[in-house]
């Protein structure tokens, strides 16, 4: 597993091809789903995202947001499709394939956290990254006011490199601290052991 996997063309790293596992799905996201979206989304959905939510609660409001998050260059997004009902996204929210790096950035609605989505869409996306990519590692980044997403990444197994501060502002004004967390090519087996572990736990 930790034995180098040629780097993909560049391209690739930029596709996003749909992902399967035992419960959830991963697509392509478009705008389609902006219903499915704002029907599950709560406040606090999008309170800690670097980028903001939607300009509003209204599904055409998550559709141009949605839009939006397509339209940025070095990202690639999904829809997680739990039963066929979109209940967040998973993106690879900063690609650099000469470096052979990505970033993920989850964001789950209320019905699909505490379910195991995460880890299963992490081990998706991670897989992909690692075993498909030829990435030599993988980062996140967690707003340091969101103790239950800084909690999910410490319990992945990810290293916590230190915290960029006043990083990121955010579309209200507020400069946010960013906790750096990354897993590592040689890491990945003991991660993907882990996560593979949880996902097999009724």
């Amino acid at each position: 597993m930790t034995d180098a996997v040629p780097p993909a063309p560049a391209s690739e790293w930029l596709r996003a091809p749909r992902l399967t596992g035992p419960s959830l799905e991963l697509t392509p996201l478009t705008a389609a789903h902006a219903a499915d979206l704002h029907a599950g989304a709560d406040e606090a959905t999008v309170q800690f995202l670097s980028r903001g939510g939607p300009a509003g609660n209204t599904a055409v409001a998550w559709a141009a947001y949605v839009t939006a998050l397509n339209a940025l260059p070095s990202r690639v997004n999904w829809a997680v499709l739990r039963g066929g009902v979109a209940v967040g996204r998973i993106s690879f929210s900063e690609v650099r394939a000469a470096d052979r790096w990505v970033e993920i950035g989850t964001m789950l609605l209320p019905a699909a956290q505490g379910v195991g989505a995460n880890p299963e869409a992490k081990w998706l996306l991670m897989t992909r990254a690692f075993e498909v990519l030829g990435a030599g590692r993988v980062q996140f980044k967690v707003d340091a006011r969101n103790a239950r997403s800084l909690r999910a990444v410490e319990k992945l197994g990810a290293v916590r490199e230190g915290t960029l501060r006043a990083y990121q502002v955010r579309p209200d004004g507020y400069a946010r601290d960013s906790v750096v967390f990354s897993v590592l090519r040689a890491e990945w087996p003991e991660v993907r052991a882990g996560l593979l572990a949880r996902l097999a736990q009724p």
